[in-house]
């Protein structure tokens, strides 16, 4: 199960490595860019939609091989793009596909915690993580050697479209889908507010994650006046603090459970970005990113956990509209910090996530697993 959440964070790092071959090699500027980028996105929302039906209308271990090796394959058309409304059309197919697997693979990672009742679901988001990573490495070096964007892309995605028909043979065997009961039917209104709870909490978590990613290296760097290697560090500091923090989730979900744990890891990212922005020192700011990491690494997986748990019948349809109400966050992060960077500057724009952490703190009790 690990190997498919491995193949989407590598398919995810490839694409994201090469971004700059691909623009220019098309000659594009920064707004023509962000048109294909937003057509993944929108691909991405578009797919949560009809990802869900499909994978409780037929059973995630039928939906999850095909849709990983869909997705593998998808990602070679945008290297070899010739023009940008071609790059937009292989954009948003690959969104289409990648929210495919991205909530059956979550919903049969539910599956297999069940089955194996213990918490399993923080490990498996490392392992995307830690596949981000390998895509990241892989794409710099192909780059290293000269290489284009297309055989880059087509080097990982056919690799990965093989392997996971052979990663396909170890999932568990389909679910026989059950008629909704008439307790299930009535409590429809109060599990739809419920899913949209948790959902504003990953969307919380999600900002804080895209907010990372965009603006570590520019606050340090512009605001505390770093070299460009510290500033880089700071990213590396909070990418590697992710990863360590959701490999050893599991463990910490399993002793003091997702709530106590959610509540804890909230508390820890208010702290470690609010001292970062507080104290306005260095090394203090690099260890704040560090701690702001750690703490965010376990709750969106947690989430994802709770959303499948809830309801085992509709683990597909409740993942994905957890999912596309939290990737709006990964997708609005960014810009929301940066207009409001524009207006109060950036340090005080980046307390927006230190308030949205304590949030996501104050809100665990929704994860509490149900009776």
């Amino acid at each position: 199960m690990s190997f498919f959440f491995l193949a989407l964070g590598t398919v995810s790092g490839a694409w994201a490595a090469r971004i700059p071959a691909v623009k220019s090699d098309l000659g594009l500027s920064n707004g023509q860019l962000a048109y294909g980028l937003f057509a993944l996105t929108t691909g991405l929302i578009v797919g949560m939609r009809f990802a869900g039906r499909l994978t409780d209308r037929f059973g995630s271990a039928r939906v999850i091989t095909p849709a990983a090796v869909v997705t593998a394959l998808a990602v070679i058309p945008p290297g070899y793009a010739p023009t940008l409304p071609l790059l937009i059309a292989a954009l948003f197919l690959y969104g289409v596909v990648n929210a495919s697997l991205d909530v059956s693979m979550n919903a049969h990672g539910v599956e297999v915690e069940r089955a194996c009742g213990r918490p399993l679901m923080s490990g498996f988001h490392g392992m995307y993580s830690v596949g981000g990573l390998l895509g990241a490495g892989i794409g710099g070096l192909f780059a290293w050697f000269g290489a284009g964007a297309g055989p880059t892309l087509a080097t990982t995605g056919v690799t990965l479209a093989l392997a996971s028909l052979l990663a396909g043979r170890h999932l568990l065997p389909p679910a026989p889908p059950a008629a909704p009961s008439q307790d299930q039917a009535t409590a429809g209104t109060r599990r739809n507010g419920w899913i949209v709870l948790i959902g504003v909490v990953a969307f919380a978590g999600l900002v804080g994650e895209g907010a990372a990613v965009d603006w570590t290296a520019v606050y340090l760097f512009e605001d505390l006046r770093s070299s460009q290697g510290v500033a880089a560090l700071g990213f590396a500091a909070f990418s590697t603090a992710m990863t360590i923090g959701r490999l050893a989730g599991d463990r910490l979900a399993l002793r003091f459970g997702p709530v106590r744990l959610v509540r804890v890891s909230g508390l820890l990212a208010t702290a470690g970005l609010g001292a970062a922005l507080l104290v306005g020192q260095v090394p203090v700011a690099v260890a704040g990113f560090t701690l702001f990491g750690l703490g965010l690494s376990t709750i969106v997986p947690q989430v994802f956990s709770a959303a499948g748990n809830h309801d085992p019948q509709r683990a597909g349809a409740s993942i994905a509209q957890v999912a596309t109400i939290g990737y709006a966050g990964l997708v609005a992060g960014p810009a929301l910090i940066g207009g409001a960077a524009e207006i109060v500057g950036l340090p005080a724009a980046l307390g927006i996530p230190v308030l949205l952490a304590a949030f996501m703190s104050a809100s665990a009790g929704a994860l509490r697993p149900p009776r």
